[in-house]
């Protein structure tokens, strides 16, 4: 049997429950630098627990998946958050559960509008960089240091994701 999940347009409200948005839409946003450059703040605020846990800023360059999505698999990473905000002004697909009892719920697809990044909270589930129709860079802020900070969760029958 086939489980079709179609992604939802990704907003701060829709995607409140699974972790932030980061975008420069709304408010706490102001002027620094004389003027001349405008701060967004505190869009989300990294995670990184256990043992010598720092936060680390990296690059990803993906590779663009085939639609509709086989979604076999999701992860997360209980010791800190993991934020991805893409370089480019393409959007990307996230899928999310809650978590249910120490495994994942049923996924939630989202679709990100051009310029929006998202940050999972530390123990979200959520499924692996997700590019559409080309390879794509990201700015990813998560954490480093010792301890198992992967935990991945294989489902028994694949969800089919689908855009919009």
């Amino acid at each position: 049997m086939t489980r079709i999940i179609t992604a939802s347009p990704l907003t701060r409200e829709n995607f409140a429950p699974f972790g932030d948005v980061l975008d420069t839409s709304g408010e706490g946003h102001y002027p620094i630098n004389g003027g001349m450059t405008e701060r967004y703040h505190a869009l989300a605020r990294p995670e990184a627990t256990g043992p010598g846990g720092h936060v680390l800023i990296s690059i990803f360059k993906g590779k663009p998946y085939d639609f509709p999505l086989s979604l076999k698999m999701v992860e997360r990473h209980p010791l800190g958050s993991q934020a991805f905000m893409p370089l480019s002004q393409r959007p990307f697909l996230v899928i999310v559960c809650h978590d249910k009892n120490g495994r994942p719920g049923e996924p939630r697809a989202f679709l990100t509008r051009p310029g929006q990044g998202v940050n999972y909270p530390a123990g979200r589930w959520h499924g692996v960089l997700t590019p559409i129709g080309e390879p794509q860079d990201f700015l990813v802020v998560d954490r480093g240091g010792a301890g198992n900070n992967l935990e991945e969760f294989f489902f028994p029958e694949p969800y089919e994701i689908h855009l919009p």
